[in-house]
């Protein structure tokens, strides 16, 4: 399927923003288009938490700690799936990672990437 890679994390103030991006730079554009998207965070000594999704029809779900902070989204054009966050939070900091999802579902299909380090200081 390809394998995921993360980047864009980085410490940041609360308040502050981040943009993290998520590419499978073996998949064709075809298969891009076909996929459903999650984001998912684990913080130190909590389980992994899905905090945004897309479908391949671009239909975008966030938790509730998130909404209105962030956004999930698609770049066509370089093939990437993307994570704005605003407004962050010390409660943000955690290791990112994006994974598949089964369509239209939350249940996650193959392995993430290795994941982006998010740190934001109060």
């Amino acid at each position: 399927q390809g394998q995921l890679r993360e980047s864009g994390g980085g410490l940041v103030q609360a308040g502050g923003s981040l943009r993290l991006s998520c590419t499978a730079p073996r998949i064709i554009t075809s298969t891009f288009w076909a996929w459903d998207m999650g984001w998912y965070r684990q913080a130190p000594g909590n389980q992994r938490e899905l905090v945004a999704r897309i479908t391949s029809s671009g239909t975008t779900d966030y938790a509730d700690s998130v909404k209105g902070r962030f956004t999930i989204s698609r770049d066509n054009a370089r093939k990437t799936w993307l994570l704005q966050m605003n407004s962050l939070k010390p409660e943000d900091t955690g290791v990112y990672y994006c994974n598949r999802l089964q369509s239209n579902s939350i249940v996650p299909l193959g392995s993430p990437g290795q994941g982006t380090q998010v740190t934001v200081s109060s």
